[in-house]
């Protein structure tokens, strides 16, 4: 061994300390990122809707906008997440998605996360407060998919060197 590699192995890497998001940024977050979705149906796909002859006045989930809207919405959700790690609401709000284990946010971490766990936090409301409560200010689709929501500015800690 060289003398090189004895300092290689005495140097540690920069430990982070991240501050997790609250339920109220969060909340922000979401209710900006429901405004843009809403948004994109009624500029977008009623006036598409319109033009090509499809009735909006069918109401409920099950009708051919209902359909098309909630495609809409999860798909903004995932892609955005997958692709940014951070929708446009967290964007503003200096919000990201982070995994708890590994590096990277894997396609099938992100659609479990933001299709199944957000169906469920949708269903249910009252259990997105469980954000409030978690030590990492986790919801249950962060808790199932391992993940968190961190603000982007993160405290990097220096190891103490002996």
């Amino acid at each position: 061994m060289t003398e090189n590699d004895n300092l290689v192995e005495k140097v540690q890497p920069p430990l982070v300390s991240y501050h997790y998001a609250g339920f109220w940024m969060r909340f922000w977050a979401y209710l900006l990122d429901g405004i843009i979705v809403f948004s994109i149906n009624g500029i977008l796909v009623k006036p598409l809707f319109r033009t090509i002859g499809i009735s909006l006045s069918d109401s409920g989930i099950i009708s051919p906008y209902g359909i098309t809207a909630g495609l809409i919405f999860y798909l903004y959700f995932i892609l955005m997440t997958k692709l940014f790690r951070q929708t446009l609401g967290k964007m503003v709000f200096g919000l990201k998605v982070i995994p708890l284990k590994g590096e990277r946010l894997t396609w099938g971490t992100v659609i479990f996360r933001e299709g199944i766990g957000r169906y469920i936090s949708a269903t249910f409301n009252f259990l997105y407060a469980v954000v409030a409560f978690t030590p990492k200010k986790q919801g249950l689709h962060d808790i199932f998919a391992d993940t968190t929501v961190i603000h982007e500015r993160t405290k990097i800690v220096e190891p103490a060197y002996s």
